[in-house]
C-alpha cells in the first residue's frame, strides 16, 4: 500500500487530559517563502471540519482538534496556499512553519486572456452547477449559495467540458443541516460526453445561531444524514463494527454477478491496526450496502430505480488501500472513488469531520 509523506518542519501535538475527549493542538507559523517575514491574517484551517483559526501580527495560529486526521490547509491572498495532513499519532516537534509562495501573477494573467470564459455564465450555467455540486437530495432543496457573483463559468467547446472556479470562498447557507459552510473552490468539472462531475476545494463549516426548536431539528437532520454515509462507513470500518452498523460488504472482483459477501471484514491479511490508524488493503471494486435506513424516493425516482429498493447501494473502486483514523478521516481520498449512493449525496449532504452522532 503506497504511502504519501508530507513534509513538515515541526507540529506539536498535545494529547488532551480528558480520556473520553482527548485532544490535540497545532501551532504554526505562516511566512513569506522569500522575505521570511509574517504573514498576519493568513487563513488556517481543516478542511469538512468546523475547526479554523487566522494567523496573528506576528505569523502565528493555533487550532485544537479533537483526536483523529485531518487535512490543514493554510493560504493567504495573492500567495499558493499549502496542504498537511496532521493526526494526533504524529510526534511531538516544535511549531509548523509554513512558507508561502507569492503567486505567479504572469501566469495567471495569461490564463484569462487564453480562457473560454462564458460572460453569462451564470445564467447559462447556475442552476445546472447548483444540481451537480449542492446536489439534488431533498437537503439540497434547504441550501442557497449566498455569493453567485463569484463564480466564473468556462466552457470547452473541443471537449465538451464545463469549469467552474471562483474569485473568493463560495458562500453557502444549509439550513436543512444548520451549517454555514465557507468552501474553498479550486475548480469544479463537468464532462458532457461521460456525464461525469467532479470537483476539488476545501470546506470549513460554522454553526448557525438558531432556536431551541431549530437546533433540535438540526439534530435530527445530521443524524438520518449520516446514517449509511460514506463518514459512517469508514468510522465503523475502524472501529471494527461494520456489520453491527447495518452495512453488508461484497466484493465484485469477479463481477457484479458473481458479488460475494466477504465474510471476515477484519483478515489481517486486509485489515490492520498500526499506531491508532487502520490500515485496508483492499484494491479494485466493492459494494457497501446499508440497510437499515432505506434509500432516499427521489435517488431511486432519478436514477428510475424500483420503489421498494431496500438498500442505500454503493460501488467503491480503490486504487490500492487506504488509512483511516479514529473520526472516519481516510486517505487517499483520491485513491477512492465513489458512484451510487454516496455519489449522489453532494456537499448538502455533507457532515464535519467533528460531527458526533446522537
Amino acid at each position: 500500500m503506497k504511502k504519501i509523506l508530507i513534509s513538515l518542519f515541526c507540529i506539536l501535538l498535545v494529547a488532551g487530559v480528558s480520556a473520553q475527549d482527548k485532544t490535540f493542538i497545532v501551532i504554526g507559523k505562516v511566512i513569506d517563502s522569500a522575505s521570511r517575514l509574517p504573514l498576519a491574517g493568513a487563513s488556517a484551517f481543516c478542511p469538512n471540519t468546523t475547526y479554523g483559526s487566522v494567523s496573528n501580527a506576528e505569523g502565528m495560529f493555533m487550532l485544537k482538534l479533537p483526536s483523529g486526521g485531518y487535512d490543514l490547509v493554510v493560504s493567504y491572498t495573492g500567495y499558493d496556499k499549502k496542504l498537511f495532513r496532521i493526526s494526533d499519532n504524529q510526534n511531538n516537534s516544535d511549531t509548523l512553519i509554513v512558507d508561502l509562495p507569492q503567486q505567479d501573477k504572469t501566469m495567471a494573467e495569461v490564463s484569462v486572456v487564453a480562457s473560454n470564459e462564458v460572460p453569462d455564465g451564470l445564467a447559462k450555467y447556475g442552476e445546472f452547477f447548483i444540481s451537480n455540486f449542492i446536489g439534488t437530495s431533498p437537503n439540497a432543496a434547504y441550501c442557497k449559495v449566498m455569493n453567485p457573483e463569484t463564480l466564473r463559468f468556462f466552457y470547452n467547446k473541443k471537449r465538451n467540458r464545463l469549469k467552474v472556479t471562483a474569485r473568493e470562498d463560495v458562500l453557502i447557507h444549509n439550513y436543512a443541516l444548520g451549517y454555514t459552510i465557507r468552501y474553498q473552490l479550486d475548480s469544479f468539472n463537468y464532462d458532457y460526453n461521460s456525464n461525469i462531475s467532479q470537483y476539488t476545494g476545501f470546506p470549513l463549516f460554522t454553526e448557525m445561531d438558531t432556536t431551541v426548536e431549530a437546533r433540535t431539528q438540526f439534530i435530527k437532520n445530521r443524524a438520518r444524514t449520516y446514517l449509511g454515509s460514506r463518514l459512517h462507513f469508514m468510522r465503523s470500518f475502524y472501529n471494527s463494527n461494520v456489520v453491527d452498523e447495518g452495512f453488508i460488504v461484497e466484493d465484485l472482483s469477479q463481477g457484479a454477478s458473481k458479488a460475494k459477501i466477504i465474510g471476515d471484514l477484519y483478515d489481517t491479511e486486509q485489515y490492520a491496526l498500526d499506531s491508532g490508524e487502520v490500515l485496508i488493503g483492499w484494491k479494485g471494486k466493492y459494494r457497501i450496502n446499508y440497510k437499515s435506513v432505506f434509500p432516499d424516493k427521489k435517488f431511486l425516482e432519478e436514477f428510475k430505480l424500483p420503489s421498494n429498493s431496500r438498500y442505500q447501494v454503493t460501488i467503491l473502486d480503490i486504487a490500492d488501500g487506504f488509512v483511516i483514523e479514529r473520526n472516519g478521516y481516510f486517505y487517499e481520498q483520491y485513491d477512492v472513488v465513489n458512484s451510487g449512493y454516496w455519489a449522489w449525496k453532494k456537499v448538502a449532504e455533507i457532515l464535519p469531520y467533528d460531527y458526533v452522532y446522537q
